[in-house]
């Protein structure tokens, strides 16, 4: 039998709370998601100004980090160079980037999908999000 580490809620608060830092201290208007391993959401907040449908866009985008194993960009960047076929996948939405993988010793153990801003600001909050892992 495998152990492998999870997210507890200590840290899901930790890395949303890091992401919002980064979010406000660039004046971005962002919904945060963070899921676990399977993509299950763990942790949804709206920032006040943030479109509605980014409510949905960023839980996608987790989603699809947290079950592709990698960032959503890489979706993206296979759709745009030409792979449209790509867009049938099942059970896969959040073809865009803002969704980043929680990595621990090689394993996937959550995503962070973020939504509001340009695609790569997305990113970058995702990302100050988990950097406050300390992984």
């Amino acid at each position: 039998m495998k152990n492998k580490a999870c997210l507890d809620l200590a840290d899901v608060k930790l890395i949303a709370a890091a992401a919002e830092a980064e979010a406000t201290k660039n004046q971005w208007s962002v919904t945060i998601a963070i899921v676990d391993d399977g993509g299950h959401l763990l942790w949804l907040q709206r920032l006040d100004g943030a479109p509605p449908v980014s409510a949905h866009i960023a839980p996608a985008k987790a989603h699809t980090s947290a079950l592709g194993r990698r960032e959503s960009k890489v979706y993206e960047d296979v759709i745009n160079q030409g792979r449209v076929s790509f867009l049938s996948a099942p059970t896969i939405e959040g073809l865009l980037e803002g969704g980043v993988p929680i990595m621990k010793d090689g394993q996937c153990i959550g995503a962070v999908g973020v939504s509001g801003v340009k695609s790569n600001e997305d990113a970058q909050i995702a990302r100050a999000g988990i950097a406050a892992l300390g992984l």
